[in-house]
């Protein structure tokens, strides 16, 4: 299986996980950024999920860093350009 193909599977039983990626990245992009680090966006998201909140404990592959960030960028396009993206090994 590819690593979009794993973070596809990953991301559809864990929605929430893009619903935060999504709030972060608003609030990087209002707080005056015009580009930032989608692995600072999993970091938070991290920083939120094991030390602010209770509950299941999950873990991000950081494989799946990249498909979150293409997602919002196809999602806004009006940011289209925030997060500088390389070319990803399938």
């Amino acid at each position: 299986m590819s690593h979009k193909q794993a973070w596809w599977e990953w991301h559809k039983k864990n929605p929430h996980v893009y619903e935060l990626f999504k709030k972060y990245t608003h609030q990087a992009i209002r707080a005056g950024h015009e580009h930032y680090g989608a692995m600072a966006i999993i970091q938070r998201i991290r920083w939120h999920t094991e030390i602010e909140t209770k509950g299941d404990m999950f873990k991000i592959n950081n494989n799946h860093v990249p498909y979150y960030a293409r997602l919002f960028a196809h999602d806004h396009p009006e940011h289209s350009d925030f997060f500088r993206m390389r070319i990803v090994e399938s």
